[in-house]
C-alpha cells in the first residue's frame, strides 16, 4: 500500500459548512476521503490540459445550446462531421422548448479534442460547454 502524506487545509467557515453538509448527505464517513475524491476530480479535470499535445485522451463534451439560434444546428453538425474521427458517440436531449443538451463522447489527441471543444464553445447560441477528460 502506498504511503499516506498528511496535509493541512484551511477553509472559509461557510465553505466548510457547505462541504460538511454535502458530504454528510452523500454518506462520507470522513472529510479526508471526501477531500481526496475532490482533489482527484480536480486533477483529472485539469491534468489533460498539461499533457503532451499528441497524448491520447478520452472524455465527454457536454453542451447546452439554444436550438432556435439561427443556423446553429447546421454549424454544430458540420463541426462534428469535420472532427468525426474523434467522436465515438453523441446523445441529444431536449431540455425545454428551446434548449438542448448534447453529450459528445470523444477519444483522440489532446490538442484535437481541445480544438473541437473550443470550436463548439465559441458558436453563437451555445450557452454552456464543459469538457471532461478522464485521466487515470
Amino acid at each position: 500500500m502506498a504511503k499516506i502524506t498528511r496535509a493541512g487545509v484551511t477553509f472559509p467557515p461557510d465553505l466548510l459548512k457547505d462541504f460538511d453538509e454535502i458530504i454528510g448527505k452523500m454518506g462520507y464517513e470522513s472529510r479526508s476521503k471526501a477531500i481526496q475524491d475532490a482533489v482527484r476530480l480536480f486533477v483529472s479535470e485539469r491534468k489533460w490540459l498539461q499533457e503532451e499535445e499528441d497524448t491520447s485522451q478520452t472524455g465527454i463534451i457536454l453542451m447546452v445550446y439554444d436550438h432556435d439560434a439561427r443556423g446553429l444546428e447546421n454549424v454544430l453538425t458540420d463541426a462534428q462531421h469535420h472532427h468525426s474521427t474523434l467522436i465515438s458517440s453523441t446523445l441529444h436531449i431536449h431540455i425545454s422548448e428551446r434548449d438542448c443538451l448534447e453529450a459528445i463522447a470523444v477519444k483522440g489527441k489532446a490538442h484535437e479534442i481541445r480544438e473541437l471543444s473550443d470550436e463548439l464553445a465559441t458558436k453563437r447560441g451555445v450557452k454552456i460547454l464543459k469538457t471532461v477528460i478522464v485521466t487515470i
